[in-house]
């Protein structure tokens, strides 16, 4: 006779990865969650929506491709699920919604407890920063479609915002000023072409002097989560729009929260390039390519008409930032370096 086991399913495995991951995940819950883990379904108490006059819900899922080789690689697996929920949470409070709940979902060769445990240990950890739940999730063990060691992660999101607070294009206006956010590092993006050039002739132990660690160190790097310093921003009122600066790079993603008539021209000496930035184009990345690819140092960027105020509260709240651009009308001559991610919006071009 042939067993579950015996295909290489270890459900006795599975169930001691959930009660690891117990603890953390009871440590993200919101007040409106019901219920405890291991229900069929995660649930939230909708009623405490009745306080918005028009709620609108956002959602948003995402994974953190090729960077999960570097954790595989390093060994080290319990700030992968940062970098996922940032993916997810930052991209949602971009329209000014607040995340209510993630749910996330690992497939893997071989369920590991302690590796699954630390996964969602990441995973929590981000919702903690967001201030989301942790309201469900799913691990597959996939014995024969993938190696014992390998594993994906992908999760999901849902926020909501005032309809009549919902940012975007329609209220960004000529001479909004644009403030460019510090990135952690490389985020979650572009991972494929960096360890391409960086590994080739290196390894994750290899220690670069001019990143002061190891390549698996700086690779590895969480990505940082924007999420409550762009809400105190959008419920002061101090912003028209957000954007995200993920795969696509920095002009491709801010040109999707422009309208189709205005440009930005943003000035590449206001921030200072990142050292593994710096180190990829030594290595042969060009310029442009680089500019298409990777954040370039800048991880979120605000659309605002009062760049002092939000300079101000995001020093406050320990984030750097500096202006680095303007928003003026478009005209015939104007160049984008990218078209708008998506296919609609304005142009940016960075000089």
């Amino acid at each position: 006779m042939s067993s579950y086991a015996d295909a290489g399913v270890d459900v006795e495995a599975g169930e001691r990865a959930v009660e690891l991951m117990r603890g953390r995940v009871a440590a993200t819950m919101r007040p409106e969650v019901v219920g405890d883990l291991g229900g069929f379904a995660g649930l939230f108490d909708a009623s405490a929506l009745a306080r918005y006059r028009r709620p609108l819900l956002a959602t948003a899922t995402d994974g953190v491709g090729t960077k999960i080789a570097i954790a595989r690689a390093m060994d080290v697996h319990d700030t992968i699920g940062i970098d996922l929920v940032a993916m997810v949470v930052d991209d949602l409070v971009v329209c000014g919604a607040e995340p209510l709940f993630m749910t996330d979902y690992i497939a893997t060769g071989k369920v590991v407890p302690e590796r699954i445990a630390a996964i969602v240990s990441g995973i929590a950890a981000g919702c903690e920063q967001a201030g989301c739940a942790l309201l469900g999730g799913e691990t597959a063990e996939h014995p024969g479609l993938m190696a014992p060691d390998e594993y994906d992660v992908a999760g999901a999101g849902t926020a909501v915002v005032e309809a009549d607070q919902l940012l975007g294009p329609d209220r960004v206006r000529a001479g909004d000023v644009v403030i460019a956010m510090a990135s952690s590092g490389l985020h979650s993006n572009g991972y494929s072409l960096a360890r391409k050039v960086l590994l080739e002739e290196a390894t994750v132990d290899t220690h670069v002097p001019e990143l002061g660690r190891t390549l698996g160190e700086e690779l590895l790097e969480p990505t940082r989560i924007y999420t409550k310093d762009c809400l105190a921003l959008a419920d002061a009122g101090l912003v028209h729009a957000f954007s995200h600066v993920t795969g696509g790079g920095l002009a491709s993603n801010l040109a999707r929260v422009l309208p189709a008539d205005l440009h930005a021209d943003i000035e590449r000496s206001t921030w200072e390039v990142p050292a593994v930035v710096g180190l990829l184009l030594d290595r042969g990345v060009s310029r442009a390519d680089a500019e298409r690819t990777f954040n370039m140092g800048i991880g979120m960027l605000a659309v605002t008409p009062d760049p002092d105020e939000v300079l101000a509260v995001l020093a406050d709240r320990g984030v750097s930032a500096r202006a680095c651009g303007q928003v003026r009308s478009r005209t015939v001559d104007d160049v984008s370096d990218a078209p708008a991610k998506g296919g609609s919006g304005g142009s940016v071009r960075v000089v």
